[in-house]
Protein backbone atom coordinates (compact mmCIF):
# COMPACT_ATOMS: atom_id res chain seq x y z
CA UNK A 1 0.00 0.00 0.00
CA UNK A 2 1.37 3.41 -1.00
CA UNK A 3 1.04 5.67 2.04
CA UNK A 4 2.04 9.32 2.16
CA UNK A 5 2.64 11.47 5.16
CA UNK A 6 -0.01 11.83 7.84
CA UNK A 7 -0.45 14.67 10.35
CA UNK A 8 -1.45 14.12 13.94
CA UNK A 9 -2.51 16.85 16.35
CA UNK A 10 -2.31 17.08 20.13
CA UNK A 11 -4.33 19.79 21.86
CA UNK A 12 -3.30 21.07 25.27
CA UNK A 13 -4.34 24.01 27.45
CA UNK A 14 -2.61 26.48 29.74
CA UNK A 15 -3.50 29.72 31.52
CA UNK A 16 -1.01 32.56 31.66
CA UNK A 17 -0.79 36.28 32.26
CA UNK A 18 1.24 38.78 30.28
CA UNK A 19 1.66 42.42 29.41
CA UNK A 20 2.41 43.65 25.92
CA UNK A 21 4.96 46.40 26.32
CA UNK A 22 7.99 47.68 24.45
CA UNK A 23 10.46 49.36 26.85
CA UNK A 24 11.94 51.31 23.93
CA UNK A 25 8.64 53.20 23.57
CA UNK A 26 7.10 55.75 25.86
CA UNK A 27 4.07 55.24 28.08
CA UNK A 28 1.61 56.82 25.64
CA UNK A 29 3.08 55.01 22.63
CA UNK A 30 2.70 51.67 24.41
CA UNK A 31 -0.89 52.49 25.41
CA UNK A 32 -1.72 53.50 21.84
CA UNK A 33 -0.02 50.48 20.30
CA UNK A 34 -1.16 47.75 22.73
CA UNK A 35 -4.33 49.20 24.31
CA UNK A 36 -5.76 47.08 27.15
CA UNK A 37 -3.00 44.54 26.61
CA UNK A 38 -0.54 47.11 28.01
CA UNK A 39 -2.18 47.05 31.46
CA UNK A 40 0.62 47.61 33.98
CA UNK A 41 -0.97 44.95 36.22
CA UNK A 42 -1.02 42.39 33.39
CA UNK A 43 -3.97 40.40 32.02
CA UNK A 44 -4.52 36.72 31.31
CA UNK A 45 -5.63 34.25 28.68
CA UNK A 46 -6.80 30.66 28.55
CA UNK A 47 -4.48 29.49 25.78
CA UNK A 48 -5.25 26.49 23.59
CA UNK A 49 -2.13 24.90 22.13
CA UNK A 50 -2.20 22.53 19.17
CA UNK A 51 0.99 20.70 18.30
CA UNK A 52 0.96 19.18 14.82
CA UNK A 53 3.42 16.49 13.78
CA UNK A 54 3.63 15.23 10.21
CA UNK A 55 5.44 12.07 9.21
CA UNK A 56 5.08 8.57 7.87
CA UNK A 57 3.04 5.86 9.59
CA UNK A 58 5.24 3.31 11.35
CA UNK A 59 4.68 -0.17 9.90
CA UNK A 60 4.93 -1.82 13.33
CA UNK A 61 2.78 0.47 15.50
CA UNK A 62 0.49 2.02 12.89
CA UNK A 63 1.23 5.39 14.48
CA UNK A 64 3.00 8.44 13.15
CA UNK A 65 3.93 8.93 16.80
CA UNK A 66 2.33 7.76 20.04
CA UNK A 67 0.15 10.71 21.15
CA UNK A 68 0.63 9.75 24.82
CA UNK A 69 4.38 10.21 24.43
CA UNK A 70 3.81 13.49 22.59
CA UNK A 71 1.49 14.65 25.37
CA UNK A 72 4.14 13.78 27.96
CA UNK A 73 6.74 15.94 26.15
CA UNK A 74 4.33 18.88 25.78
CA UNK A 75 3.29 18.63 29.44
CA UNK A 76 6.86 18.47 30.73
CA UNK A 77 8.38 21.10 28.45
CA UNK A 78 5.50 23.57 27.95
CA UNK A 79 2.52 23.14 30.27
CA UNK A 80 4.55 22.80 33.46
CA UNK A 81 6.60 25.84 32.45
CA UNK A 82 3.81 28.14 31.15
CA UNK A 83 0.67 27.22 33.08
CA UNK A 84 -0.46 29.73 35.71
CA UNK A 85 2.61 31.87 35.14
CA UNK A 86 3.21 35.51 34.39
CA UNK A 87 5.09 35.21 31.11
CA UNK A 88 6.84 38.56 31.53
CA UNK A 89 8.07 37.85 35.05
CA UNK A 90 8.37 34.07 35.35
CA UNK A 91 9.86 32.94 32.03
CA UNK A 92 13.39 33.91 31.08
CA UNK A 93 12.44 33.64 27.39
CA UNK A 94 10.32 36.80 27.77
CA UNK A 95 12.65 38.94 29.87
CA UNK A 96 13.50 40.91 26.73
CA UNK A 97 10.94 39.53 24.28
CA UNK A 98 7.40 40.91 24.10
CA UNK A 99 5.07 37.95 24.87
CA UNK A 100 2.73 38.39 21.92
CA UNK A 101 0.94 35.29 20.66
CA UNK A 102 3.37 35.24 17.74
CA UNK A 103 6.40 35.25 20.02
CA UNK A 104 4.88 32.70 22.40
CA UNK A 105 4.28 30.30 19.49
CA UNK A 106 7.88 30.74 18.30
CA UNK A 107 9.24 30.14 21.80
CA UNK A 108 7.11 26.99 22.17
CA UNK A 109 8.36 25.74 18.80
CA UNK A 110 11.97 26.40 19.78
CA UNK A 111 11.53 24.53 23.07
CA UNK A 112 9.86 21.51 21.45
CA UNK A 113 11.89 21.23 18.22
CA UNK A 114 15.03 19.72 19.86
CA UNK A 115 12.88 17.25 21.81
CA UNK A 116 10.99 15.90 18.80
CA UNK A 117 12.69 13.69 16.23
CA UNK A 118 13.70 15.73 13.18
CA UNK A 119 11.95 13.18 10.93
CA UNK A 120 8.68 14.85 11.95
CA UNK A 121 7.56 18.20 10.64
CA UNK A 122 6.45 20.34 13.59
CA UNK A 123 3.86 23.11 13.58
CA UNK A 124 2.51 25.10 16.52
CA UNK A 125 -0.98 26.59 16.54
CA UNK A 126 -1.72 28.81 19.53
CA UNK A 127 -5.15 30.23 20.33
CA UNK A 128 -5.04 33.29 22.56
CA UNK A 129 -8.83 33.57 22.29
CA UNK A 130 -11.31 31.50 20.33
CA UNK A 131 -11.11 34.10 17.56
CA UNK A 132 -7.39 34.99 17.64
CA UNK A 133 -4.73 32.43 16.91
CA UNK A 134 -1.32 32.10 15.27
CA UNK A 135 0.63 29.30 13.66
CA UNK A 136 4.35 28.77 13.34
CA UNK A 137 6.14 28.00 11.14
CA UNK A 138 4.19 28.91 8.03
CA UNK A 139 5.19 26.92 4.97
Amino acid sequence: MNVGKVSIFRKEHFNAAHRLHNPLLGVEENKTLFGKCNNANFHGHNYELIVKLTGFVDSVTGYVVDTKLLSDVITKEIIEKFDHKNLNLDLTEFKELNPTSENIAIVIYNILRPRIDIKYELKIVLYETERNYVEYPVQ
